[in-house]
């Protein structure tokens, strides 16, 4: 759930990513790039950038014409800061200073620091609940599910690639539908097996009409952010209302509570969009680092959640 709150409250605050930005669209820019690619790019030159070119770079898939976009968009960058101008974007993104491989080393660390986090307290879940437990498989394969969406996170924003990105757009999706899944079997389908299994193939075919719209017809930023919003507002607003309506019966009803409303005002961060601090640090680095410390509640609430499920569930006993 940790995932797809993230996404699902950032999603409403942002519009959708533009394809071309104002650094890029500089002529400076440009012809930098042109010339570039034209003098270094090609015969000798070309073969002499690769035969220096460290090996973590080639095996991240940082060419020639790659290198030179990033030397040209500093190019541009110190124009823009000696005329006073403001730092503008170049692909949609913030100018970040590379490290080694790392396109975006803050928010890759982040990513990553979130993938601990959730492995970490898996194992923690894994090792306090016993599997006989009603959750325990479903929080299990969300946990392998989120750690999969927390990977290519990592991945994508240290290569940002045409494969990368999708792979963080669409493993991103699986969570968000994912975690609908599991809201349905925690509040419905313990009690109603056959609900949570019609929402399970329901979920399964949006999935795949979703990746398929997206790879096959058009890759539109724009829908897909009002997809996995709408379907993420669903997911949070079904959690609210059971807290609600458990938290008379359930001490630890206020750690879901809590999940959800710290997620909603973290992502606010997103709304501070500035240029990257040290050109390390942005607002998306910083939403993301900030996110590290609720997986530890959320699994808190899981736990006993879990347990609670455990020691309730007797013939003629009423699963909360």
């Amino acid at each position: 759930m940790t995932r797809l709150m993230f996404l699902a409250a950032a999603v409403l605050l942002l519009s959708a990513p533009a394809s071309a930005s104002q650094g890029d669209k500089e002529p400076v820019y440009r012809d930098c790039v042109k010339q570039c690619v034209r003098t270094n790019c090609t015969g000798a030159r070309l073969r002499g950038f690769q035969s220096s070119q460290p090996p973590y770079m080639a095996l991240t898939g940082w060419t020639c014409r790659d290198d030179c976009r990033y030397q040209c968009m500093w190019t541009t960058v110190g124009l823009y800061q000696a005329e006073g101008y403001s730092i503008p974007q170049f692909h949609g993104k913030w100018p970040f200073a590379r490290f080694l491989c790392f396109e975006e080393p803050a928010s890759a660390l982040a990513s990553l620091l979130n993938g601990l986090a959730c492995l970490l307290m898996l194992l923690r879940y894994r090792s306090a609940v016993p599997r006989q437990s009603p959750m325990y498989h479903t929080i299990t394969a969300f946990s392998l599910v989120s750690l999969n969406a927390w990977f290519w996170s990592t991945v994508f924003h240290t290569r940002d690639t045409y494969l990368t990105e999708k792979m963080d757009y669409f493993c991103a999706s699986a969570v968000i539908l994912y975690s609908i899944y599991l809201c349905c079997v925690r509040t419905l389908g313990l009690r109603r097996p056959a609900i949570s299994s019609m929402m399970g193939a329901l979920l399964i075919l949006a999935f795949t009409s979703h990746v398929s719209y997206l790879t096959f017809v058009s890759f539109d930023y724009g829908y897909n952010m009002t997809a996995n919003a709408t379907i993420g507002m669903i997911n949070l607003l079904w959690w609210l209302c059971w807290c609600w309506l458990n938290r008379r019966i359930l001490p630890y009803w206020w750690k879901c509570g809590m999940v959800v409303l710290l997620l909603h005002g973290l992502a606010l961060l997103e709304l501070l969009d500035f240029p990257p601090l040290f050109w390390v640090l942005d607002a998306h680095a910083v939403w993301h680092l900030s996110t590290v410390p609720v997986h530890f509640l959320f699994y808190s609430f899981l736990i006993d959640d879990s347990l609670h499920l455990l020691n309730t569930e007797k013939p003629g006993v009423k699963l909360d």
